[in-house]
């Protein structure tokens, strides 16, 4: 069917949209917990401090079981880390359906996140991204968005079967579903780009590489990734708790998710054109203010309509940041390294939704609103925006230009 397996060949881009649909299916593991929270939170009567514990489980099982799978890729191929991933979705979610309490719900939730739902994201990207050159860029964005499919389609499908069957029995089904679906798209997935076979490095003059020790860039970006996330998982994971609180009904909340992650394959498709063009720095530094933007308005308004509104923004403001970390990790770090750092930093992305999850339901119990929780996001986000400007005064974007200025200035004196 593709004679050429070759870089930024048709074959690449078949590739592409199979790893696409992959990580939608995938990405239900981040999604149908948040969905979820309100219907467990009722059944086992706990606080919402409490009830959000299943989440943070699963996003730090995520972001560790994204490094596992992504050297399991780099060493087996991306295949054998999806078959792991489908038998481990299956497996979780069964399991939740027949969990007797908080606990055994939670530790049925971090299996489907550590090996199920992470071998369809961050090892899937790095993958990908040995498969383009000219399009790197929005090659990594658009199978990044695959996470965002996910979130667009699947909290409005387990809302529905919450509503009309329980939870336990909707988890059942996506359990069934993930075991039917992934294993025969993995398939079609064998073998690997020439670029990692032959472990080519990526160029030392690339033209958006950070002047900065490769140990210090990686460290900010660590802290980085955290910062934004932490900040990201306010309206993510509590969407559906606050318009319940508001009195708008988890249905609306479910819907504004839906919304969030929709817009947010536009800003991620988006993000992938931008970084093509200004480099992963810019596109941070661009996303994170905008991010920053839509907190705040969080803060100031919750009505109905203003909701919907701001959660579309805050959607269309946010999804480009975590494709962004990818391309920094390609552009300033040898290839050879690519899976295992993109695995580094796509791991505190999810450890920072991890603790940011938690920390919105724990302020929620301490203050009894969730308005300290959506302030709380501002000052991570603001950390956030301050790491990517440092960055940004250290690419080739701006270093040039100051140390033009510098010698104008010694030229004058």
């Amino acid at each position: 069917m593709f004679p050429r397996r070759e870089i930024d060949s048709s074959y690449a881009w078949f590739r592409l949209a199979v790893s696409v649909l992959l990580s939608a299916i995938g990405g239900v593991g981040m999604w149908s917990v948040v969905v979820a929270l309100p219907a467990v939170q009722a059944e086992f009567g706990s606080a919402r401090g409490a009830a959000s514990l299943p989440f943070t489980l699963t996003m730090i099982g995520f972001g560790l079981g994204g490094v596992v799978m992504g050297k399991l890729a780099d060493r087996k191929g991306i295949v054998l880390p999806l078959l792991i991933g489908a038998a481990s979705l299956g497996a979780g979610y069964v399991l939740a359906s027949l969990s007797g309490g908080l606990v055994s719900f939670a530790a049925a939730s971090m299996l489907s996140g550590t090996f199920g739902s992470a071998a369809t994201f961050a090892p899937l990207m790095a993958d990908i991204s040995f498969w383009f050159e000219k399009r790197r860029g929005i090659a990594v964005a658009l199978c990044a968005s695959g996470n965002y499919v996910s979130g667009a389609l699947w909290p409005t499908v387990i809302q529905s079967l919450i509503a009309a069957h329980g939870w336990r029995t909707a988890h059942l089904a996506v359990g069934l579903f993930c075991l039917l679906t992934i294993p025969p798209l993995a398939l079609l997935l064998r073998g690997r780009s020439p670029v990692r076979a032959a472990g080519t490095p990526v160029p030392a003059a690339s033209p958006h590489r950070v002047a900065l020790r490769p140990d210090v860039l990686f460290g900010l970006l660590l802290v980085a990734g955290l910062a934004c996330c932490v900040a990201m998982s306010m309206p993510q994971v509590h969407i559906v708790a606050y318009c319940g609180d508001l009195g708008y009904g988890s249905a609306r909340g479910a819907q504004m998710l839906s919304l969030m992650l929709g817009f947010g394959i536009i800003s991620r498709i988006g993000s992938g054109f931008l970084a093509d063009r200004l480099g992963g720095v810019a596109t941070l530094a661009i996303g994170s203010f905008a991010q920053m933007v839509a907190l705040v308005l969080y803060l100031t308004m919750d009505s109905l309509t203003s909701l919907y509104v701001i959660s579309a923004l805050f959607g269309l403001f946010q999804g480009g940041l975590v494709p962004s970390y990818a391309m920094i990790v390609r552009e300033s770090f040898p290839a050879k390294q690519a899976g295992e750092r993109v695995g580094l930093i796509l791991m505190m992305t999810l450890l920072g939704m991890a603790l940011g999850g938690w920390m919105s339901g724990a302020i929620y119990d301490l203050t009894g609103s969730y308005r300290a929780a959506f302030a709380n996001g501002v000052a991570w986000n603001g950390l956030n925006f301050l790491i990517a400007l440092f960055l940004l005064f250290r690419s080739p974007l701006i270093l040039p230009r100051l140390a033009t200025a510098r010698r104008a200035r010694s030229a004058a004196v």
